[in-house]
C-alpha cells in the first residue's frame, strides 16, 4: 500500500477503510506530567511527541512542523466578561471568569486555570451567569453570528488554503448539555429541565440555531474532515441525565446539526465526554454521531464490548486505561493486547491514552507504551 498523508490515514482509520498504518496519538501530557517528565530524562527544550518518537525509532515527519491552517471562527461569547479576582484569602481565589461564572480555585495556580486544561485542578463553582430570565435575555446579546469579529479577516482566504491540505481539519463546538451547564449551572439545569422545561429549550434552541448561523459559511466554503462536540455528559457509572432526557432535550438538537455537516461532505462527527456512555451511545448513532472519545477505561467503558454491540456504527478515539500506563511492563502490555487487536481487525480505532496524560505516569512508562504502541500501529520498520 502507498504511503498515505495524514489526513487520508485519519480518515481512512475513522471510516473502517484500509490504511497504511494507524496514527500514532499516545496521548497529550499534562502541565504537572511535563514537569516530572523533565526531571526524569525529558529535555527541557524538546517537544515531547518528538522526543518519544526519536526514542522508540519513529521517523519524524517534517511536514508535522509546517504551518497550518484553519477556519479561524469562534463560538465563544462575544463580548466576554471581563476576567477578575473577587477575593483572595485562605489559599484561595474567588473570581470571575470570561464566561461570567464566579468560581474559587487554590492561590497554588493561577486563575487562569480554571478555564484551562493545562492541568488537573480542582475548581468550586459559586454562582452562574444565567439566573432567571431577564439574565438569559442580557446573556443572548452575546451570541450574535454576525459579530464582526467572530470570523477572522482573512477567513475567505484561509478557506481557499484549506482546499488544498495533507492534514486534517475540523471544527469544534459545545453540544447543547454542555453549553446550558456553563450558563446555568450543572444541579440549577437539571432541576430546570424538570421544573420549567420551557425555559431549558429556549435556551437549547437559541444555542442550536446560534450553531447553525456560525457554522454555515463555514461549510459553505471548506470541506471539513471532522465537526467536534464537547458534552462531558457522564459520571462513573451513568450519564448525567438519563437516556430520555437526553433524547427529549439533545437528540433534536443533533439531528438538526448533522445532516448540515454531513450534507456538506464532512464524513466524521465526534463526540467527546467523559464517563460512562454505554447508555449514551446508541442516541448519539441514532443521531449520526459516528464516533466518539476518550472512552475512559477506570468509567466502565469497554471498547471492545462495544465494538462487538456497535459493529461499525461507532468509531473511537482514546481507550487506553491510564492506570496501566502508570504501571507500566506486563501491566500496559495486556491492557494493549486486550483492545487492539479486536479493534484494529475492523478498523474505526485511534488508540490513545483515555484523557490528559496525568503526572503519576513516568517518563520511562510512558516511552515504553509509546514503544509498544509504535509496534501495533505499524509505525517501526
Amino acid at each position: 500500500m502507498k504511503t498515505m498523508t495524514e489526513r487520508e490515514r485519519y480518515l481512512n482509520i475513522l471510516l473502517f477503510k484500509d490504511v497504511d498504518r494507524i496514527p500514532f496519538t499516545p496521548g497529550e501530557p499534562r502541565e504537572s506530567t511535563l514537569k516530572r517528565w523533565h526531571k526524569e530524562g525529558l529535555a527541557e527544550n524538546k517537544n515531547y511527541l518528538d522526543a518519544v518518537k526519536e526514542k522508540v525509532g519513529i521517523k519524524l515527519d517534517t511536514s508535522q512542523n509546517k504551518l497550518r491552517a484553519d477556519v479561524g471562527v469562534s463560538f465563544k461569547m462575544i463580548p466576554a466578561f471581563k476576567e477578575k479576582v473577587i477575593e483572595h484569602k485562605d489559599g484561595h481565589y474567588i473570581v470571575q471568569d470570561w464566561m461570567g461564572n464566579i468560581t474559587e480555585i487554590s492561590d497554588k495556580y493561577d486563575y487562569t486555570y480554571i478555564r484551562s486544561a493545562r492541568d488537573f485542578v480542582t475548581r468550586r463553582w459559586l454562582k452562574f451567569p444565567v439566573e432567571d430570565r431577564k439574565s438569559w435575555e442580557d446573556m443572548k446579546k452575546r451570541y450574535n453570528s454576525q459579530t464582526t469579529s467572530r470570523f477572522p479577516d482573512d477567513f475567505n482566504e484561509r478557506c481557499k488554503k484549506l482546499g488544498d491540505r495533507d492534514y486534517p481539519v475540523g471544527i469544534s463546538f459545545p453540544g447543547p448539555f454542555w453549553q446550558l451547564r456553563e450558563w446555568y449551572g450543572f444541579e440549577p439545569l437539571c432541576i430546570l429541565m424538570i421544573e420549567d422545561p420551557e425555559f431549558v429549550m429556549d435556551m437549547i434552541n437559541f444555542w442550536a440555531d446560534f450553531v447553525v448561523r456560525t457554522m454555515e459559511p463555514i461549510l459553505d466554503k471548506v470541506k471539513l474532515d471532522f465537526v467536534w462536540m464537547s458534552e462531558d455528559m457522564a459520571y462513573k457509572a451513568h450519564s448525567m441525565i438519563s437516556p430520555e432526557m437526553t433524547r427529549r432535550f439533545l437528540l433534536p438538537v443533533y439531528q438538526k446539526w448533522i445532516p448540515l455537516i454531513k450534507q456538506s461532505g464532512c464524513p466524521i462527527v465526534d463526540m467527546d465526554s467523559d464517563g460512562y456512555v454505554g447508555e449514551l451511545i446508541p442516541i448519539w448513532i441514532e443521531a449520526g454521531i459516528n464516533c466518539c472519545d476518550p472512552m475512559e477505561v477506570a468509567a466502565h467503558n469497554d471498547i471492545v464490548s462495544y465494538r462487538r454491540k456497535f459493529a461499525k456504527q461507532m468509531a473511537f478515539k482514546g481507550g487506553v486505561d491510564k492506570r496501566a500506563i502508570a504501571k507500566g511492563g506486563d501491566t500496559i502490555k495486556k491492557e494493549l493486547e486486550r483492545i487492539i487487536p479486536p479493534l484494529f481487525k475492523d478498523g474505526g480505532y485511534i488508540p490513545s491514552c483515555d484523557h490528559g496524560v496525568p503526572h503519576d505516569i513516568s517518563w520511562q512508562n510512558f516511552v515504553y507504551y509509546c514503544r509498544l504502541l509504535a509496534e501495533y500501529t505499524g509505525w517501526l520498520e
